[in-house]
């Protein structure tokens, strides 16, 4: 019997690429919840953060990011990571522009974590609004 998968690219969230800087990164499923098949994937332009810097430490683990460790945010996911096994290889954008209209449907990004992002140390994520 053959088999038969389904692949779907996902959307580019970046505004321009090649502005973009990206490491490759742990990701952690710490916080993240299952879908109604027991799958975790954290979408591409969620925050993603943690303790440890990746720019030091390319064995550092970072979760999904809120405005409660918004202080600890590093960048954003530029494509999903699924996590349903547990620890993921993700890339991770450091530096770059992010368009709002090419988030995935249910990923939001309050006024405080853009200014997280933006303001941080050793990068710069710019959220942008173009061509709805």
């Amino acid at each position: 019997m053959t088999k038969y998968e389904h692949y779907v690219s996902p959307d580019q969230v970046l505004g321009f690429i090649r502005e973009k800087v990206a490491f490759g990164a742990l990701i952690g499923d710490t916080g993240v919840i299952a879908d109604a098949n027991g799958h975790k994937v954290i979408p591409a332009g969620t925050p993603v953060g943690g303790a440890t810097s990746m720019l030091d430490d390319e064995n550092a683990i970072l979760t999904v990011a809120t405005d409660d460790t918004k202080d600890t945010a590093q960048g954003v996911l530029e494509f999903p990571v699924d996590v349903t096994a547990g620890l993921a290889d993700g890339t991770v954008i450091d530096n770059g522009y992010i368009n709002r209209f090419r988030l995935p449907e249910g990923v939001t990004i309050s006024a405080d974590m853009e200014k997280a992002l933006h303001d941080k140390m050793g990068g710069r994520v710019i959220f942008i609004s173009r061509n709805k």
